[in-house]
């Protein structure tokens, strides 16, 4: 990654440019509509998620995206782990993601989390957190596969940050094609007067105003 990460230090998130090219995001969005490689799909708003709906991807996963999440870990896990040392938390997660699944495996959590969404005029996805089990990575990756402005408008990638005693903290977080976000999954620490203290972080997406959008997901831990 040739980012800034700082940047998920400060806000719990940091963008990463042209992380797949546009052929590659068409490729991916184009297994959408098809029924294998998928374990199951979920129509948001049967559940009070939103609007909108996606698919989670089966074993084998395909191979962008096998390659996606076993690179991208190693590039995150050192952050990971000084995020829970300075929160106390003593959690600590190996260096390979082969390595972090297999505890995951261990636990019961043996289903594959990687997922496609996709978003049609007035879809959107309401704030939360992807947890999934008792073990969990506590940073994620979106990777956008539609370009704004041409394929849809509206659906912004928003994150929240609620801190102790005081009100909620919203980001919005502008992405072209190709470009993913890397961000908290659930909390991050924060520096403050009297030392590092927790923070809890929602995310999702905001009301698409036309057109269609979809979205690649990459989450390292797997669910249960």
């Amino acid at each position: 990654m040739t980012t800034d990460m700082s940047d998920l230090d400060r806000y719990g998130c940091a963008v990463l440019p042209g992380l797949l090219t546009p052929a590659a995001c068409r490729d991916l969005a184009a297994l959408y509509p098809r029924e294998e490689g998928f374990r199951s799909r979920v129509v948001m708003g049967r559940h009070g998620f939103g609007q909108g709906e996606y698919r989670y991807f089966s074993h084998p996963l395909p191979d962008p995206v096998q390659a996606l999440r076993a690179a991208l870990y190693p590039q995150l896990v050192d952050i990971a782990n000084r995020w829970n040392e300075t929160m106390g938390i003593d959690v600590r997660y190996p260096l390979q993601h082969k390595e972090f699944l297999a505890r995951c495996h261990a636990a019961g959590q043996v289903r594959p989390t990687p997922l496609l969404l996709q978003y049609g005029p007035g879809d959107y996805n309401c704030l939360h957190q992807d947890l999934y089990g008792e073990h969990v990575f506590p940073l994620q990756v979106a990777v956008l596969l539609s370009e704004p402005g041409q394929d849809f408008t509206g659906g912004e990638f928003v994150l929240t940050e609620q801190r102790p005693r005081m009100q909620s903290r919203a980001e919005v977080v502008p992405l072209r094609q190709g470009d993913a976000v890397v961000f908290a999954v659930h909390h991050r620490p924060v520096q403050g007067t009297r030392g590092a203290y927790r923070v809890s972080m929602r995310h999702g997406v905001s009301r698409l105003r036309s057109g269609q959008r979809h979205t690649l997901g990459i989450i390292f831990h797997d669910a249960a």
